[in-house]
Order: structure tokens, then C-alpha cells, then sequence
């Protein structure tokens, strides 16, 4: 089983680079066949993590992957599964 992950801790506060960092991450999953992409937004106010659900469910994003899994026992990651 093949994994990327995604660390948004260090531009938590720069939209525009967390945008282009989780459509370069599910894009590069796509690309190279990818099984799972794991995304850490932190734990933190949730504000980025609602933020990457919000990307996740966009129309364009969606049809992309199967599935995504908020970890209940690591609230600060998702999963993404292609």
C-alpha cells in the first residue's frame, strides 16, 4: 500500500499555500496511483481542518477519491483514500 502525507502545520496561516499544497498532494496521488494521502491539519481551533473537509467535498476535488476518514482517535488527521 503506497502513502503520501501532507503536514500543514508549518503554512496553517497562508491560505493560499495550504490551497495549492492539498491540490498538489491529491493531484501527485492521482497521478502515481496513490492508495491513502494523509493530511495533518493539527488539532489546534479546527479551522484548518474544517477547511480541508471543505476542499475534500468540493465538486472538482471529490471525484478524485473514494473516501476520506477523520481518525477518531488522532483528531488532527485525515485520510484519504483513492
Amino acid at each position: 500500500m503506497s502513502k503520501l502525507k501532507l503536514d500543514l502545520h508549518d503554512i496553517f496561516n497562508k491560505g493560499d499555500l495550504i490551497d495549492k499544497a492539498l491540490h498538489n498532494i491529491i493531484n501527485e496521488a492521482v497521478k502515481k496511483k496513490i492508495d491513502t494521502v494523509e493530511i495533518i491539519p493539527g488539532k489546534g481551533t479546527g479551522q484548518l481542518k474544517k477547511r480541508v473537509i471543505r476542499f475534500l467535498n468540493e465538486p472538482e476535488t471529490k471525484k478524485l477519491y473514494k473516501r476520506y476518514k477523520v481518525d477518531n482517535i488522532n483528531f488532527g488527521k485525515i485520510e484519504v483514500f483513492f
